[in-house]
């Protein structure tokens, strides 16, 4: 299912120069069949900032081990949380927007771009400059910075304002991994969700990460993965790491919900290959809290601002089914901030604060 082109949240008669915001996710397939499927994880996966290893070895691993195989068991997962109106990931994603823009006003045009799959920024720059849009401001929708998420989608849209002499004047806000702008809707998601669920324990699950990616983050060069209390707090040689922004962002959030420090952990999910990932990871974490009698479990997952696979599927889901089979105990999932009005508050507030 495609989102059709040239909505132009927020859109009036042409008339003065505007701003234009435009909001950058990810992606998704256009149906959860496999060929749909295949496509996206092709162009998904031939990215060299996802798979950062040399292009010949690269194809080979894609097309030899990995498309002949994973599009199968990766449309079936989809199959799993496709909703009448589609992909999750784009339903919340195109709510934002659209409730971006009427925060906004007709003075903005918002579109929504992703970085694989449809609507491309191709598409979403083209409709901006279609409106005559002569300021942009572009939210990354990655609330911590990667090189295989952010930069990658940064990358593309360089690209294609390139290829298309598209030039507005450019503001990109950065990583907002600590934000109270962000951490805020988070916490607030988890209070309305813990009223009728009184958890005995909240995990914050992240989306993992090769080791190599966090070290090639590292200023220093010695700093990053080099002791257990690396990410404890951000310095200056791992103000860049994906990883410290992740506990960075646990220890917003769990102040805002006053956990006590034995009543929260961070952990990571995910992982793909052999090569080293991130720790802890998420369903190791599982096995552990199950030993401690824990049985009401809460998993908040905020390196996701909308609901999609890795949340939907691989946690309320998977890890749900893990859980019961560990302890019999509940799992709850938190939602993600996805298009709740003060997160999209707070998204129209920090355009108007970067309008170039």
């Amino acid at each position: 299912m495609r989102l059709a082109a040239g909505l132009g949240y927020g859109r009036r008669p042409m008339s003065d120069p505007r701003t234009g915001a435009l909001l950058l996710n990810l992606g998704t397939p256009d149906s959860p069949s496999v060929p749909d499927v295949r496509r996206y994880l092709r162009e998904f996966l031939s990215d060299p900032r996802v798979i950062d290893i040399p292009a010949p070895a690269r194809w080979l691993l894609l097309n030899l081990v990995i498309l002949p195989f994973r599009p199968k068991k990766s449309a079936a997962a989809y199959a799993k949380i496709w909703t009448p109106e589609g992909s999750p990931l784009l339903t919340h994603s195109r709510a934002l927007a659209e409730r971006v823009g009427r925060e906004l006003g007709p003075d903005w045009v918002v579109e929504l771009g992703m970085r694989y799959g449809e609507p491309t920024i191709a598409a979403a720059l083209a409709r901006l400059r279609e409106a005559e849009v002569s300021r942009l401001v572009v939210l990354p929708l990655f609330p911590q910075y990667s090189e295989a998420a952010t930069g990658s989608a940064l990358a593309k849209l360089a690209e294609e304002m390139q290829r298309s002499d598209y030039a507005p004047a450019l503001a990109t806000l950065p990583a907002f991994y600590d934000a109270p702008a962000f951490t805020r809707p988070v916490a607030s998601a988890a209070e309305e969700s813990l009223r009728d669920f009184p958890a005995d324990f909240v995990l914050f699950s992240y989306h993992g990460l090769p080791e190599r990616h966090v070290r090639a983050s590292d200023r220093s060069g010695a700093h990053c993965l080099a002791s257990d209390t690396c990410c404890a707090a951000i310095v200056e040689a791992n103000r860049d790491c994906y990883r410290a922004q992740c506990y960075a962002t646990t220890r917003a959030v769990a102040k805002w919900l006053a956990l006590e420090p034995e009543r929260h952990a961070t952990a990571f999910q995910s992982r793909l290959g052999r090569t080293p990932w991130i720790q802890p990871f998420t369903d190791h974490i599982l096995v552990e809290l199950a030993a401690r009698g824990i049985k009401r479990l809460a998993v908040i997952c905020p390196s996701f601002t909308a609901d999609c696979l890795e949340t939907l599927e691989e946690i309320e889901i998977r890890a749900a089914e893990q859980w019961r089979d560990l302890c019999g105990g509940q799992l709850k999932l938190i939602p993600a901030v996805n298009a709740r009005p003060d997160w999209a508050h707070a998204v129209a507030e920090a355009l108007r604060e970067a309008r170039p």
